[in-house]
């Protein structure tokens, strides 16, 4: 073969597979099981054919917020347009798929407030002004309403509820929150963090409450490895980063940790998960053991 004729080829191949990969997600997107989710609700109209975004062009959409979402191994977001009929009123639609229940929770609990005006829809939801979020199953789901005045609530909840009605499998929330003492717990301060949990590259799959007493806050927390092995990688390395002693504990023992930034930490291996209690004040030892304590029982009852 000529070989002035080589590199033609190769460019043409390679343009080609270029073009091959965005002719299948152009297909993809035209049958996208999202659009199934899409209600359908009196007097409002898609105004134009929805959008499809995947992890490698999500910056087009949310440019400043992508990162956050690939943190919880996004998938797929279906953006879509209604019009009122009979107004100037608008209502975005935006539908993540973060392929699970657990991730989809993950992203929804960074993004809401404990101050939010929570309302009963899906696994959960909350309302701001033109505004309802709320959580069902493996999906994210975000509306806004634009020029809708004073009956954007009301729009808004049918679109909620036309969307929830649609999804076969609904969820809950995780159920290792129930291993969280009640008592001084901030509600819905719960959050889930997939990865670089508490700074650290090694520990994922964490989840954060947030507490206060009469005299301060503190956090409680549940690492959940993958199985006892991965559990016991993530300890290590932990006990390797705040203790500076040649002895490593092993599982089952309540370790104090004295910390700079968290004060005093309060954790324990128990099969393949982490539990820890931290900013606990000085002299306020023996509360942060009798909440690691109760989260220890409770685990226990969970498993």
């Amino acid at each position: 073969m000529n070989k002035r004729i080589v590199p033609l080829v190769i460019v043409f191949v390679t343009v080609f597979s270029v073009c091959s990969i965005r002719e299948i997600r152009c297909e993809e997107a035209s049958v996208s099981q999202l659009i199934e989710l899409l209600p359908d609700i009196e007097n409002w109209v898609k105004s134009e054919d929805p959008q499809i975004y995947y992890p490698e062009n999500l910056f087009e959409y949310i440019n400043g917020a992508a990162e956050i979402y690939l943190a919880y191994d996004f998938k797929e977001l279906l953006v879509a347009q209604f019009d009122h009929e009979k107004s100037d009123a608008n209502i975005s639609v935006e539908i993540y798929d973060m392929g699970n229940q657990k991730n989809s929770f993950g992203i929804y609990s960074v993004e809401r407030y404990p101050d939010n005006q929570f309302i009963p829809i899906g696994i959960q939801g909350y309302t701001e002004e033109g505004i309802l979020n709320f959580l069902i199953g493996r999906y994210y789901v975000k509306l806004f309403c634009f020029g809708c005045s004073g009956d954007s609530e009301d729009a808004l909840m049918d679109f909620a509820k036309g969307i929830t009605a649609k999804v076969e499998k609904k969820g809950t929330l995780p159920s290792l929150l129930d291993v969280f003492p009640q008592k001084g717990k901030i509600d819905n301060s719960e959050k889930f963090i997939l990865n670089n949990f508490l700074g650290y590259g090694f520990l994922h799959n964490g989840f954060l409450v947030n507490y206060k007493t009469d005299d301060f806050e503190f956090d409680c927390f549940l690492i959940e490895g993958r199985d006892q092995e991965d559990a016991e990688q993530m300890w290590q390395q932990y006990i390797e980063a705040k203790i500076d002693s040649p002895d490593k504990p092993g599982a089952g023992k309540v370790i104090n940790i004295k910390d700079r930034y968290y004060k005093n930490i309060f954790v324990i291996w128990i099969d393949k998960y982490i539990c820890g209690v931290m900013k606990i004040e000085d002299g306020s030892e023996e509360l942060g053991k009798e909440y690691l304590e109760i989260m220890v029982k409770n685990l226990k009852e969970l498993n």
